[in-house]
Order: structure tokens, then sequence, then C-alpha cells
């Protein structure tokens, strides 16, 4: 997986939450709130992010993430990290 796959699925889930997103072109350097996301909001975006592709992320590694580049890094790298353990099996 990638990480600009991951980038979609997580996109996805903000346009799919967050109203009056639609046709906007999303920055990644910004976080969920600057495009009207609430706290609910973006628990859904994550968990829903998580639960496609099968991922869980410490709710304390969460919290440390600022803007949707940093979530997709941290998804993009557990991903990573899982297949690469994966593979030694």
């Amino acid at each position: 997986m990638t990480r600009n796959e991951v980038g979609a699925v997580v996109l996805k889930h903000l346009y799919r939450i967050v109203d009056d997103l639609e046709g906007t072109t999303i920055d990644m350097t910004r976080s969920m709130k600057d495009y009207g996301a609430n706290s609910l909001d973006i628990v859904e975006v994550v968990s829903s992010t998580m639960r496609e592709l099968k991922l869980k992320i410490p709710r304390a590694e969460l919290s440390k993430i600022t803007t949707l580049g940093g979530l997709v890094d941290i998804l993009w790298k557990t991903a990573e990290e899982r297949a690469k353990a994966e593979q030694q099996v």
C-alpha cells in the first residue's frame, strides 16, 4: 500500500463525513478542523479510515497528530510495519 493510497482513504472519509467539502481541494498540511470538522467528525474520519485499512493506532499516538498529512504518515507507517511483519512470518 502506498502513502497516496492511504491518503485517498483518509480523504474519502473526510469528504463523506464533513459537510460542504465536495469539490474542495484539500491541503494535507492543514488540520481537519480547518475544514470545519468538529471533534466527533474527526473521530469518525480516523476510526472509519483505520477500520477500512484494518489498522489500530493507540490514542496516545493519534493525539499528537495536527495535520491531515500527519495522519496519513502514521497510518502509512503502521501499514508498512504490518506488511513487513507479515512477510517475516
